[in-house]
């Protein structure tokens, strides 16, 4: 069974500098480029290029950023007849700067994302009941991604939530999450303490489990991810890498997260896999264009394993 992505279509505007400014401070950047993103749009060809039978839910506007980001999903061999255009509202864009150590600071401005409402994804329950897994973000209308997430628990279909950007979520929503994975950033904002380490990681994320979530996923950065759920916690270690740009690197492990699972994998086998996937897509620059294909990410599994001896594909 395939992916069904419920999420955001944007027009990523990225600038390079060496920093961020500063409040009433002007910087020259060293370069900028249009680059297709949203984290829906991003997690959805994550999942493409490993080779997962994608579904995309979501809408764009009606002008060259919405006809862009159409034809890149096309082209991943996406299915798209769900994705509307909107008749008043512009596609959705980000603005981002990348600072010399690969870090990124980002304002969404959603346009048509806001537009799908729970009435559009109550009409679409058909789609969602004959997914093998269905995945979300928070770039979109919330009471809608509650109304999916009620859908997708209704007909027993499993659901990873990224809870991103963080804001206050309800217990109805949680409660039909199957895999919720919120950097430490997110963890520590949902959960209403501050995530410095490994350990409150842990407890932050035993807070969620609390609010109805089966599965808690904390990505780490480049110290890998965290699983914690009722059997107990466990440390999946990343892979060390020189981080070029980090847009993305949280959505290229959520869409291989997603093929790894309907792919029957055990969930540390699947969180191992996608940490790789994101060691990858931080290595390059921009969000879709950095998104590894299948036969790179196994060849890097194969290069650690030789690297570090007894560690199986």
């Amino acid at each position: 069974m395939g992916i069904v992505v419920i999420g955001s279509l944007n027009m990523d505007m990225v600038v390079r500098a060496e920093r961020a400014p500063e409040a009433g401070e002007t910087l020259f950047g060293q370069a900028f480029a249009l680059s297709p993103g949203g984290k829906g749009a991003n997690q959805a060809v994550a999942a493409a290029r490993l080779g997962a039978e994608v579904t995309m839910i979501g809408r764009v506007g009606k002008d060259s950023f919405g006809s862009g980001l159409l034809e890149v999903m096309k082209q991943e061999q996406i299915q798209t007849d769900y994705i509307l255009m909107s008749e008043s509202e512009s596609t959705g864009v980000a603005s981002i700067v990348v600072d010399g150590a690969g870090e990124n600071r980002i304002i969404v401005v959603p346009g048509a994302n806001l537009e799908m409402k729970p009435e559009d994804i109550a009409a679409l329950e058909a789609v969602i009941r004959e997914a093998g897994i269905v995945v979300m973000q928070l770039e979109m209308d919330l009471e809608m991604c509650e109304a999916a997430a009620a859908i997708a628990f209704r007909h027993g279909i499993p659901v990873i939530l990224n809870p991103a950007p963080a804001r206050a979520l309800r217990s109805e929503l949680l409660q039909h999450v199957t895999y919720l994975t919120p950097n430490e950033t997110e963890a520590g904002i949902l959960a209403g303490i501050s995530v410095e380490s490994i350990d409150d990681a842990e407890r932050a994320a035993r807070l969620l489990l609390l609010k109805g979530v089966r599965h808690v996923i904390v990505t780490l950065g480049s110290k890998g991810a965290l699983i914690v759920n009722a059997a107990g916690s466990l440390h999946v270690p990343g892979f060390p890498v020189q981080a070029v740009d980090t847009v993305a690197a949280g959505d290229s492990f959520n869409g291989a997260l997603a093929w790894q699972l309907t792919r029957g994998k055990t969930l540390d086998e699947a969180v191992r896999f996608a940490n790789a996937v994101g060691a990858l897509a931080v290595g390059k620059t921009g969000a879709i264009p950095s998104l590894p294909r299948l036969e790179e990410v196994k060849r890097f599994l194969r290069e650690a394993a030789e690297a570090e001896p007894g560690t199986e594909e």
